[in-house]
């Protein structure tokens, strides 16, 4: 089939009817055809497409469309809960600034220009093959999500690597979870969140640590509600936040001295013999090393650099020493951070040298960012080759190939830059090309400010979106408008590893089209063959991430069909064909056999000196600067939620406001002060003042959700996981009215 001709069939398709098997009747687990004119009580079953929890919805439909949204009962993450963001999430397919045409840059005004996909496509083509004919295959890159469905993420590293050339290729899940799939993948072999949700209502004591869990994944919070144990809930954070209120103890430490906090505790339960002999011998190595390291942090040392009272660290130690079922649960506070991969394997110490884990209510368990964070993790082909696999590796590569059907000589031979890395690399000009999908990097990036400066340097920027008005599309050459989830068909893996699908409810408006779609005429155009021509359909990609995945800790071999899926209410892999005929639990953690994926079958314990921060506090900057999430009914950049006006209404009053303790504001003579300046070594910003002891003194807080607030982070990065710092800078605070007279 000729390209134009497929082209004409994608849009043509647009007009028919949606994707087939879509409807499920209340009571049937059986899928049948969209009729002509549909029930009023028809429904279709999704997996969310915010956050991390993976929440079950049911899409009420008319005429094969979606109408609403209300969380599915039957689903086992929700049971019949949805935050503010799930009841919403058809809003933001309804805006005005959808991207419904491709755009391409006049070269003579400058201005962006409608265009037909032909034109876009051959644009697409001739820009990469002109800066990779002049500067090399190296000189492309491209930047991915963890916001589109695994299939999707399988053909874009795969069609970006195997097929144009390209080797360097990350996605902005290195900014949420890179911290701990490295953390995971030292500790234990693999990048293996242990856990299933309902070891929040199977725990005795639950320490929650950086994690705003009642505002960044309310529906995990209703979990530990359920739970019947009357738990020990311990916060971890400087703030005092909802979750922290909620809580049952709040460890209100000094930013970013959690390492050694978790150090001292280890010290702490060694010293009154509070660990699990047994399991140390049987299933780890490098314990003895650890508790020799372990003499270096004493109570004392402990409460100085913490700050916290001797009788608050002592009631952590005794209810961790005496729980029967311990479970420890990090999110952004501890992986945005210059050592967060020491200090989640530090969390992961404690919880192997006391056996807390393959148990019920036990286990390190990190939970994910983004939507399909853990599908990006395993099968994005970014800086792990497909499966978990290491691009280094000439048998992985060699199994990649068979597998697929393609020569070998097509895998790149060395691990991708990360994110940051590849930015830099278009700064020193060694990367000329940049393709960004479905993430809006000028505002998301830590120092946002010097996005501005890496455009320049570009050649050629393409970014593929849902929406025209990101300050990443404003900055393009070409824009190619792509259909967001509610309009396109796949899987999502969430925290607890579980694999949802993910439907087609409505058109996409326009001529916008799925991102798998837009990869399908890229490879089409380019005649790259194998694997691409076999990829015709989402599920196809499935049938090859099975494959890809048969034998190897991940293993999805189990799982027939996308039916499959929906039968079983979401699966958690791994789930082999062995596993799947034996008949599996819906809930299920790893490591209960004591056997972790490392060559000798142990989890190892990793441990190292703990750093100080790059941008310390001084005269000239005497406040930590900490940011995160500020409403459950808000996501990310409010690149979506920002749509809808329900949601904004459940979002706080007066705009970005910065949180201040009542005695800072006194001492710095900002009482009555309605806005303020914030400014930091990389500029300055005006928000409005909140003062509230819910932050310390020495401590303000931004929300996330604004893009002032990365226009002051700091660009620090874990030196393993290469994600970036953002939960600490230094700033200063200043009366708006002062600093512009």
């Amino acid at each position: 089939m000729s390209f134009g001709s497929r082209l004409l069939g994608l849009i043509r398709a647009r007009e028919g009817p949606l994707t087939r098997d879509l409807v499920r009747q209340p009571g049937q687990f059986g899928l049948g055809q969209v009729p002509g004119r549909l029930a009023p009580d028809a429904i279709a079953t999704s997996v969310c497409g915010y956050c991390s929890t993976g929440c079950g919805l049911r899409a009420h439909l008319r005429d094969g469309e979606a109408l609403n949204l209300s969380p599915d009962p039957d689903y086992p993450v929700n049971r019949g809960m949805a935050c503010p963001k799930g009841w919403e999430a058809l809003s933001a397919l309804e805006a005005k600034d959808r991207a419904t045409t491709p755009w391409i840059r006049n070269a003579v005004s400058g201005e962006l220009e409608e265009a037909s996909w032909d034109e876009a496509i051959t644009r697409f083509i001739e820009g990469m093959e002109a800066v990779q004919s002049a500067y090399g295959p190296e000189a492309a890159a491209f930047l991915g999500t963890g916001q589109i469905p695994t299939e999707e993420l399988v053909f874009l590293g795969s069609l970006a690597k195997f097929g144009m050339g390209m080797v360097d290729g990350d996605g902005n899940t290195r900014q949420c979870m890179a911290t701990a799939a490295r953390a995971y993948k030292e500790s234990f072999g693999f990048d293996a969140p242990p856990y299933s949700y309902a070891d929040f209502e199977a725990s005795d004591v639950i320490v929650l640590v950086g994690s705003n869990l009642c505002v960044a994944h309310p529906i995990l919070w209703e979990r530990i509600c359920r739970n019947r144990n009357q738990p020990e809930i311990i916060v971890i954070d400087p703030r005092r936040t909802e979750t922290a209120i909620a809580g049952t103890r709040h460890l209100a430490l000094q930013p970013k001295s959690d390492l050694v906090l978790f150090y001292g505790l280890a010290a702490a339960l060694v010293e009154r013999g509070a660990v699990d002999r047994e399991f140390i011998a049987r299933h780890t190595e490098g314990f003895e090393a650890f508790t020799s390291f372990l003499v270096d942090f004493p109570r004392e040392r402990v409460l100085a650099e913490t700050g916290l009272e001797a009788t608050a660290f002592e009631g952590f130690v005794d209810c961790i020493a005496r729980g029967q079922r311990v479970s420890f649960w990090w999110t952004m506070g501890v992986n945005q951070s210059h050592e967060g991969v020491r200090v989640a394997q530090a969390i992961i110490d404690v919880c192997l040298m006391t056996g807390q884990i393959g148990r019920p209510g036990t286990g390190p368990n990190s939970i994910t960012g983004q939507c399909n964070a853990m599908g990006s993790r395993i099968f994005s082909n970014t800086t792990n080759l497909l499966g978990g696999r290491s691009f280094e590796s000439p048998e992985d590569r060699a199994e990649v190939a068979a597998l697929l059907g393609m020569p070998v000589e097509r895998i790149p031979t060395r691990v991708s830059l990360a994110y940051d890395e590849i930015l830099d690399g278009v700064r020193a000009g060694r990367i000329k090309a940049l393709w960004i999908v479905a993430t809006n990097t000028a505002h998301s990036w830590i120092d946002s400010r010097s996005i501005a400066e890496i455009r320049e340097k570009l050649d050629f920027l393409v970014v593929q979106d849902m929406y025209t008005t990101t300050e990443t599309a404003q900055l393009a050459d070409l824009v190619l408008p792509a259909a967001a989830w509610g309009e396109k068909d796949g899987t999502f893996i969430n925290s607890e590893r579980r694999i949802g699908r993910i439907r087609k409810l409505r058109r996409a408006p326009g001529q916008a089209l799925a991102d798998f779609q837009i990869f399908r005429l890229i490879a089409d155009r380019m005649g790259l063959g194998a694997p691409f021509d076999r990829w015709k359909e989402p599920e196809d990609v499935f049938d090859s991430m099975k494959a890809l995945s048969r034998g190897r800790p991940c293993d999805l071999t189990g799982i027939r069909d996308y039916d499959m899926l929906d039968e079983a209410g979401g699966i958690q892999w791994p789930l082999s064909e062995a596993m799947a005929e034996a008949g599996f639990a819906t809930q299920r953690r790893l490591f209960s056999d004591g056997a972790f994926f490392r060559a000798n079958g142990r989890a190892l314990f990793a441990f190292e000196p703990p750093r100080s921060v790059a941008e310390p506090v001084d005269a000239e900057f005497p406040l930590v600067l900490l940011t995160g999430r500020g409403s459950s009914a808000q996501w990310h950049t409010e690149t979506r939620t920002g749509k809808s006006s329900v949601l904004a209404l459940l979002k706080p009053s007066g705009g970005t406001r910065l949180q201040m303790n009542p005695e800072d504001v006194r001492r710095l003579g900002l009482e009555g002060a309605e806005v303020v300046e914030v400014r930091s070594r990389r500029g300055g910003v005006r928000v409005g003042l909140w003062p509230t002891a819910a932050v310390p003194k020495g401590v303000v807080f931004l929300e996330m959700h604004d893009a002032a607030t990365n226009r002051l982070t700091y660009p620090d990065f874990d030196p393993y996981s290469r994600q970036p710092s953002y939960k600490h800078c230094a700033v200063v605070v200043r009366s708006a009215v002062a600093s512009t007279t």
